[in-house]
């Protein structure tokens, strides 16, 4: 009768949240479009930067530097006078702008050391940091050899051959999506679980449960399952659809362990949103206690910074949260092929640190029954 039980409530949770529109577009929404967005929307490298040259010159020099920038790295430079370039930079017209000085030429063939003066827009973070090393480069490369007259290469003293495993092309899609789809799973498993329950005692339907024949861990046990599915076979969806297909961003390892991993995060972090719904008393008080965990989880599990930049006292008591070895799991097998035997270390702490959530969650939501009973 128990697993009976714990069968129907978890069909009831479906149907409770086929019946709620916002969160399955949320759903859709967490596993689709974010995943788009957060592989294409922001690159990290330079792509097609607006640039704008005030040319006091008007030299041969003046204009090497200004072919030098092109596409994909530069758009084509937009020539304007020195009186428009703050105007045009306030705008947001141009992230970087270079005034090019009178006499720029004579002064470079006379030895002098001209000063060539660079605007950036540095509220574009990204692409103002890497633009401007690139054209200091660019410009200095063309100085050096208009001086000589001649391009040279310089030989290195040591030939260092680069080999880029895993994402040889530097492709941030490949990261960022994989990445978005572990964000989601970990939001939406605590969001769902989170919901149903506070959903249940807004509504007066928790009462309905103590009258039945039903012990507290069949009602979490039937949260827990059905939420989780729900979160599992999206991101199984996601990664097929959007990832492989859409985004073409190739999958080295075996999804079918990536998902066993996922089942085993989605067992802590479905436990841990039962848990924070029986403290907060509403939906509100319920999303401002979801920042204040989902956040650290997300930020200090090693998914946006490697773990081994973070502080040592961080690093270990990050190891009590799933996030760490949930990520941890998801790159080695995602990314790199890893097999059982690579990752059973953190399939291990994912169950030790699930059971006890859940073992907590489990006696916190009996005494929260208790105090309504």
């Amino acid at each position: 009768m128990r697993l009976a039980n714990i069968l129907h409530l978890g069909v009831k949770e479906f149907l409770s949240l086929l019946r709620d529109p916002i969160m399955l577009v949320l759903i859709v929404y967490s596993f689709s479009v974010s995943v788009y967005t957060a592989a294409t929307a922001m690159p990290e490298s330079l792509h097609k930067a607006p640039i704008a040259i005030v040319d006091e010159d008007r030299s041969l020099l003046s204009q090497r530097i200004a072919d030098a920038f092109y596409p994909p790295l530069f758009l084509p430079p937009v020539r304007i006078s020195q009186a428009e370039m703050d105007a045009r930079m306030d705008a947001g017209l141009d992230t970087f702008a270079i005034d090019i000085p009178p006499q720029f030429q004579q002064d470079v063939l006379a030895g002098r050391q001209p000063t060539v003066q660079l605007n950036v827009d540095a509220t574009r973070v990204s692409q103002a940091f890497t633009g401007s090393a690139y054209i200091q480069a660019i410009v200095a490369g063309e100085v050096n050899a208009f001086a000589q007259g001649q391009r040279t290469a310089s030989t290195p003293a040591v030939d260092l051959a680069l080999r880029m495993r895993f994402n040889p092309t530097g492709d941030k899609s490949w990261f960022g999506s994989v990445m978005e789809i572990v964000n989601s799973v970990t939001m939406l498993s605590i969001v769902l679980t989170g919901a149903a329950l506070i959903r249940e005692r807004e509504h007066g339907t928790v009462e309905h449960l103590l009258v039945m024949p039903v012990t507290p861990f069949e009602i979490m046990s039937s949260k827990v399952w059905a939420m989780g599915l729900v979160v599992l076979v999206a991101a199984a969806v996601s990664l097929h659809l959007v990832v492989q297909g859409l985004l073409a961003v190739p999958i080295e390892g075996s999804i079918a362990l990536f998902l066993a991993g996922a089942a085993l995060h989605l067992f802590a972090t479905t436990s841990m949103g039962i848990f924070l719904a029986t403290i907060a008393r509403s939906m509100p008080q319920f999303g401002l206690l979801l920042l204040l965990v989902l956040l650290p989880l997300q930020i200090l599990s090693g998914g946006v910074t490697p773990r081994e930049s973070m502080p040592e006292l961080v690093q270990f008591v990050m190891l009590a949260a799933p996030t760490t070895h949930f990520v941890k799991l998801s790159q080695a097998i995602l990314y790199r092929g890893a097999g059982f035997l690579v990752v059973w270390p953190q399939f291990v702490a994912l169950t030790a640190i699930g059971g006890t959530l859940f073992a907590l969650s489990l006696a916190r939501f009996r005494k929260t029954l208790a105090a309504m009973a």
